[in-house]
């Protein structure tokens, strides 16, 4: 696997000079291994997600190499801290426009919404740290290079942070089927973060409650629901045509 490293000195090494991980995966069982033990001290309290993994899965991303228990995922991309976005927020006089992304997994789902976010003239997209799509090559490719421009934060609480953009006075759009409110009947032109949810479940309840507005995408055909990256496509690009509308 791509911009992986592997075995106990050299993981540490990396986490000692403060070379950028994304996640660090660790052989289940393991808690007897005072070494791989060291490692999750050396990251607890820090923003690197420690994941305990088969070691069918270890051996996958080494190809079968001699990675003693523990494989680390370096980043691909520099995150804005997210009190940095807050402040451009703050000091812009165009009201900004962010995608938001609650659980979103798959990598190509994830690099398509990025690349619409950019197209689209978002100014920030925004996913939580846990349960969401690694941002690694296959992501960056499916992105078309949009990770590599588009400022992406990640956050430990996708709900306090969306929380802090509405206390700012961002509106808080969630795409859901659920909703009797269309997709046209949103004011768009407000500062917004829209709010795309797993491919499965959706947007979780919390952060469903907590939205201004919920709306749904007009279906006229069979199929119940577009695919999560062309959900996001239709959203952002109906806030464009709106936001293009009122400078008229």
């Amino acid at each position: 696997m791509e911009n992986t490293i592997w075995g106990i000195h050299p993981v540490i090494e990396a986490i000692e000079t403060a070379k950028k991980i994304e996640k660090i995966f660790i052989k289940k069982d393991s808690r007897t291994s005072e070494a791989l033990e060291k490692i999750r001290d050396k990251v607890r309290g820090t923003s690197i997600i420690v994941q305990d993994v088969p070691a069918e899965k270890l051996d996958r991303l080494t190809k079968r190499g001699n990675h003693q228990g523990v494989v680390a995922l370096m980043q691909e991309i520099d995150y804005l801290e997210f009190s940095d976005l807050l402040e451009r927020i703050a000091s812009t006089e165009t009201p900004p426009l962010i995608v938001a992304m609650d659980s979103v997994t798959d990598v190509r789902n994830f690099g398509a919404i990025a690349r619409s976010a950019e197209c689209a003239g978002a100014d920030a997209v925004i996913m939580s740290a846990k349960n969401s799509a690694p941002v690694n090559g296959e992501a960056i490719r499916s992105s078309a290079g949009a990770l590599n421009v588009i400022p992406v934060c990640r956050v430990g609480s996708l709900r306090n942070a969306l929380k802090s953009l509405q206390t700012s006075g961002v509106q808080l759009v969630a795409a859901t089927e659920k909703s009797n409110k269309i997709l046209f009947e949103c004011d768009f032109t407000r500062p917004t973060v829209i709010i795309m949810g797993s491919e499965d479940k959706g947007i979780a309840g919390d952060i469903l409650k907590m939205c201004d507005e919920q709306i749904a995408i007009p279906l006229l055909g069979k199929i119940e629901s577009l695919n999560v990256s062309a959900a996001a496509s239709v959203m952002l690009y109906e806030a464009l045509r709106q936001r293009f509308m009122a400078m008229e």
